[in-house]
């Protein structure tokens, strides 16, 4: 039930207002991608003026927790997926301990000869097959990323004929006794491209998240080098950093 807010509080009515909006957000009565009243509404629910309403969308849109989109309203955040220094996990595993659950489409899959690029990533001889595999990676059944990877067909034979979409791809590379130990990430900011858009649910140049992992074995050899664009209103880059010199 909406009531007008205490004006006899001490507080004031914006931040009333902010943190009783932020308190619904996080408890879930207000949901994920569920649009808000418009200003108005809420500036007559509340008994606020326009401007308090403004201010408090602004702030609440600065914390993560609302979009604000032009010509259709204002609604509800999606979880961000932040990353930081972690530990080299999978996909279905980050989801997973999200509490989501991580499923694949797959789009290509296929033995090509290496490209020099791939070949130079992996080091092998340029031409030497390689398995490539191009994914969409879906969590809750909500598209999050498309990922595109390349593997030495000699490092694990069966491949093509694995089942990707109900299984991980590290689980199966287990069985062929390859075990990742560690893995090299180069983030990049891009614009999705209308193929991607298409794919990801989202506008032709809206923002994206391009990750380029090479992954190595226990043994020091690099065995899947891959290439994901995912998407830039649900994943960001979260680094800590310790001052080496006085301030």
């Amino acid at each position: 039930m909406i009531t007008a807010l205490p004006r006899n509080a001490g507080i004031p009515l914006y931040y009333q207002l902010k943190t009783l909006l932020r308190e619904q957000i996080r408890s879930g009565v207000l949901k994920p991608g569920q649009k808000l009243p418009n200003e108005e509404q809420l500036a007559a629910a509340y008994q606020v003026s326009l401007i308090t309403v403004r201010r408090t969308l602004a702030d609440l849109a600065a914390e993560g927790l609302v979009r604000r989109m032009q010509g259709r309203g204002t609604f509800v955040a999606e979880p961000i997926f932040a990353q930081g220094p972690r530990e080299l996990t999978s996909f279905t595993y980050e989801m997973e301990r999200r509490g989501l659950r991580a499923s694949s489409q797959v789009l290509l899959k296929e033995v090509i000869p290496a490209p020099e690029s791939v070949a130079a990533a992996l080091q092998i001889a340029p031409g030497k097959a390689v398995f490539h595999l191009q994914r969409l990676r879906l969590a809750g059944g909500e598209p999050m990323g498309i990922q595109t990877a390349h593997i030495p067909l000699s490092m694990a034979p069966g491949l093509p004929s694995e089942d990707l979409e109900r299984n991980s791809l590290y689980t199966v590379l287990r069985r062929y006794g390859i075990v990742p130990a560690k893995g090299r990430e180069v983030h990049s900011a891009v614009l999705l491209t209308a193929a991607q858009a298409r794919l990801l649910g989202q506008r032709r140049g809206a923002p994206g998240l391009a990750v380029v992992r090479t992954t190595y074995a226990g043994d020091g050899r690099p065995f899947e080098l891959v290439h994901s664009v995912m998407r830039g209103d649900r994943y960001q880059v979260v680094l800590d950093l310790t001052a080496r010199f006085e301030v």
